[in-house]
């Protein structure tokens, strides 16, 4: 949509509600007609703004595509989601002006939403301006500041102290697909849940998610679900997100995956010893190359992994292949079934690394598309369940990912392939790992993948500023608070505070916590309707909700705390312009070790002869991911040196879009816009 367009609906939107509410003194709403007054002219005033910075980004940033077919890159993502934003404002709008009459027209409720929005727009404005910096000082068609120590510095800077509940609450999810909104508020509400019984000993997630949910108060009071999740997201450490992530890992969740992802007639987990292996040349196979088990931190130990087949083939079945099993007996196969016929080795062979930071899950949680796969491209998947830091660090995760790598090649018969073609498919951290493989088979000079399938790579482990990187001020899923400490403890900066990993009394209460969890989303879904339902408890939630907009209406005049003041702030914003600040300032820890700059960590500042040789790369970013330029920047490093490589952007997707392929029907698009890259 034209820029012009939204901008000149926004001004008579804008007027529209300024000259109702302002005419009409026999109005019977008072205070909140003044706030609705106040609101709108604070968003005219962003609008008219923000309307010259706009224009001056369209008109340069395709620049910053890969290339005129593949229209995707920061700056059009921060354009993308001011217009999201302003589309909101104006359908509230007019929705206000159309009924502000009616006797259902709920004048508190839509002055509330108004003002959200209007400190989103604000906070947006405010990216706008920092984008603009980057702009300027990065060279033509770079969308990485890495020669600015001190545009990095104040990105991080500006993410710790400026405010973004606002994001996590009424606004929530905005830029998103509307299908998905529903899943995020359940995801931020269950991290809230979580986070209040964090660290204390209590019975657990169970009875924090029924606090919660019986009391309704985060649906009620979006304000308060918006602070609590900032300060959850700024101040708790890795071990919390490790324990809420690795939720997905539960019996329950993982058994409701199988329930409504494709049956497969072979699945079961692996471990390989740690022994030597042999490999042909990939210059001269009469020569070999000697492949270590993976050493580093402590010394040799088993690779992990799942094979999953759709159907049963020569080799899955075999005596050889089951003495790897780490189940006690063997996995009892579709074999012993009269009706199950044996297909013959597909010559494909798909290896899979996951995505989780580097810090979390395994190939269960991913399980639901790994499935999908096997099934519709007929091939077996082979996913490596690599060690997770802060507990092994770069490079344990790669030694074993390399290593099964290697393993596969050599065991194919095992695993159901001739492999002919073998393939290495990864998401977020799982693409970088699936890259810095390719790189490590072209040093060891061995055989190299045929192809790659990486779903939003991160291939920059720093927290150099870049436009996509702004939005993880916005963010839900990747807030830059959270993205920093993954990247911290797969650098080994996070490993002197490492907790003890969960044992299996943990993990059974783990389960059982989940359980409760679960159990308690169906009564407290009963609660949250009965609380709207139930007018005593509808008032007693209102009175709370009021209390809370008084508590948030002077930040929305942008007051700041006393603590919290920019005077030593590296940005200068327009004169009587400043964004909003937290009253919970950001303990963000820049990734400054020069283990982040190894080409086998961020394979964006690998020299090209550790590039040359890899095989096609298939990228597929989502224009709303704040790695999308981590997607951008390295498809056109590898095209500039003529390298195969594609880039397919989608769009109104979240980072981690593999994931949520069941969830929404333009999830499900996507996923298999990446599946169908296999046969490309």
């Amino acid at each position: 949509m034209d820029h012009r367009v939204v901008f000149a609906a926004l001004e008579t939107v804008c007027k529209d509600n300024i000259s109702i509410w302002c005419g009409d003194s026999d109005m019977p709403y008072g205070a909140v007609a003044k706030r609705l007054v106040t609101c709108m002219r604070q968003i005219q005033e962003h609008g008219r703004e923000l309307e010259p910075v706009v224009a001056s980004f369209t008109t340069v940033y395709h620049h910053y595509d890969f290339d005129a077919q593949t229209p995707g890159n920061g700056y059009r993502t921060l354009v993308k989601v001011l217009q999201s934003c302003l589309l909101h404002i104006i359908h509230k709008g007019r929705y206000i002006v159309s009924n502000y009459n009616s006797a259902f027209f709920r004048a508190d409720h839509n002055a509330s939403e108004m003002e959200a929005y209007c400190r989103a727009l604000c906070q947006l404005r405010a990216l706008f301006y920092l984008a603009q910096r980057l702009i300027n000082n990065n060279d033509y068609g770079q969308l990485y500041s890495q020669q600015d120590g001190d545009l990095s510095h104040m990105f991080v800077q500006e993410y710790s102290s400026m405010h973004k509940a606002c994001f996590y609450g009424r606004c929530l999810g905005f830029q998103f697909s509307p299908t998905l909104r529903p899943f995020l508020q359940t995801v931020v509400i269950s991290m809230i849940s979580y986070g209040e019984t964090y660290g204390k000993h209590q019975s657990g997630l169970g009875m924090a998610a029924l606090s919660l949910l019986t009391s309704g108060k985060y649906v009620i009071d979006p304000e308060l679900r918006g602070a609590e999740f900032e300060r959850i997201t700024q101040n708790l450490d890795l071990q919390f997100w490790k324990t809420f992530w690795n939720l997905t890992e539960s019996g329950l969740i993982t058994g409701f995956n199988r329930i409504v992802s494709n049956p497969v007639q072979v699945n079961f987990t692996l471990t390989v010893p740690p022994v030597t292996l042999r490999l042909p040349l990939a210059s001269d196979p009469s020569l070999s190359a000697t492949v270590s088990p993976p050493v580093a931190h402590w010394g040799p130990g088993p690779v992990h992994m799942r094979l999953i087949s759709y159907e049963l083939r020569e080799g899955q079945d075999s005596e050889e292949l089951l003495a790897f099993s780490r189940t006690d007996p063997p996995p009892i196969t579709a074999s012993h079934l009269p009706w199950v016929q044996k297909q013959p080795r597909s010559p494909w062979l798909i290896i899979h690394f996951h995505g989780g930071g580097f810090v979390s899950q395994t190939s269960r949680s991913h399980e639901n598309y790994l499935r999908n796969w096997s099934k519709e491209l007929s091939v077996p998947v082979l996913s490596v369940d690599y060690s997770l830091s802060p507990e092994a660090p770069f490079p344990r995760a790669l030694e074993e990912c390399f290593y099964a790598y290697c393993w596969a090649l050599n065991n194919s018969h095992l695993l159901g392939s001739t492999a002919e073609r073998v393939c290495l498919a990864g998401d977020s951290a799982g693409g970088n790992l699936c890259i810095t493989v390719s790189m490590k088979a072209i040093s060891s000079g061995i055989r190299v993948p045929d192809g790659i399938m990486a779903a939003y790579p991160a291939t920059l482990l720093t927290t150099d500023a870049s436009p996509s990187r702004l939005l993880t001020l916005i963010d839900p899923l990747l807030p830059l608070g959270v993205l920093t400490k993954c990247l911290n403890a797969y650098a080994g900066a996070e490993s002197q505070t490492v907790q003890p990993t969960l044992g299996s009394n943990s993990l059974s209460a783990l389960s059982r916590d989940t359980a409760m969890l679960l159990s308690d989303l169906t009564q407290g879904a009963s609660n949250w309707i009965q609380s709207f339902l139930d007018p005593m408890r509808s008032s007693g939630g209102a009175q709370s909700l009021a209390s809370s907009q008084m508590t948030s209406q002077s930040s929305e005049h942008g007051r700041i705390s006393p603590h919290t003041s920019t005077a030593n702030c590296a940005v200068t914003y327009p004169q009587g312009f400043e964004p909003l600040r937290s009253e919970c300032l950001a303990l963000v820890r820049p990734t400054s070790s020069p283990i982040v700059r190894n080409p086998f960590v961020s394979p964006l500042l690998a020299p090209n002869n550790l590039l040359r040789g890899l095989p096609p790369v298939h990228v597929v970013a989502s224009a709303l991911d704040a790695l999308l330029d981590d997607s951008v920047m390295f498809a056109k490093k590898l095209r500039d040196m003529g390298q195969p490589v594609s880039l397919t952007v989608v769009e109104d997707l979240p980072h981690g879009f593999l994931s949520l392929s069941q969830l929404a029907k333009e999830t499900e698009v996507a996923a298999k816009i990446f599946c169908h890259m296999f046969t490309s």
